[in-house]
């Protein structure tokens, strides 16, 4: 949920920067909504509906990128599906339906765009997962098993190809400004703030810096890293 509103800011930056922005989307209407909310006036990029639980949409997907760009040097994972319960309540197909989407669906994409990447011996792939897959959250043992997967997958993606000029990384957000945050009253938000030391909720933008910056030349030597963004409401 609270990815919603992320990946326009997120295109929004990456549609400043030297390279061409591709966006996929779940639903065709959220792939296209992307460009339109950034205001993208650029030459189109592709853009396109994959299920992120289709075993083959991924090798599709990277084969229609580099098909219409020439390369896919830039992999950001940004999909995110909760299915929020007490693990007493939570069914076996609630559990294995986020840890697909939010888990085995990065690591197929991954897996997918890295052999371009190691040949062209440059690449970058960087992962949203969650404060709550280091802290954990009642009520979110799946979604917070899957972002923690996130992290110890992508230690161990960076591990194998760092060789090959390929970096893996991680962004850790916190509570972002979203239309399930705007919904709460004006009580829960003075106690979320409490836990906030700059005491307010990041914005979409913050996280696109933050993702912006692991996709640079410039951090061409950082890798295996999880970065968190999230106020300092866990300094980890």
């Amino acid at each position: 949920a609270s990815m919603s509103r992320v990946k326009p800011a997120l295109f929004t930056r990456m549609s400043s920067e030297p390279s061409a922005p591709s966006t996929c989307s779940t639903r065709a209407a959220g792939a296209a909504g992307s460009a339109r909310s950034a205001g993208a006036t650029s030459t189109p990029s592709p853009r396109s509906a994959a299920s992120a639980s289709s075993s083959a949409a991924p090798a599709a997907l990277v084969e229609q990128v580099e098909g219409a760009l020439g390369s896919l040097d830039i992999l950001v994972n940004n999909a995110g599906f909760t299915r929020d319960m007490l693990a007493l309540r939570m069914g076996d197909a609630d559990w294995a339906a986020v840890l697909e989407v939010d888990l085995t669906a990065p690591f197929r994409l991954a897996r997918a765009g890295l052999r371009g990447m190691m040949k062209r011996r440059w690449g970058r792939i960087v992962s949203i997962a969650s404060i709550v897959g280091v802290t954990g959250n009642a009520g979110q043992a799946n979604y917070a098993a899957a972002k923690a997967g996130l992290i110890g997958m992508s230690k161990s993606l960076a591990q194998e190809v760092a060789t090959r000029g390929v970096t893996v990384n991680v962004v850790a957000p916190g509570f972002v400004k979203t239309a399930m945050t705007d919904a709460l009253n004006e009580a829960q938000k003075a106690k979320l703030m409490e836990r906030i030391p700059t005491g307010r909720m990041g914005a979409p933008e913050d996280i696109a810096a933050a993702v912006v910056f692991l996709a640079s030349v410039e951090a061409g030597w950082t890798t295996g890293q999880t970065l968190h963004v999230n106020g300092g409401m866990a300094m980890i």
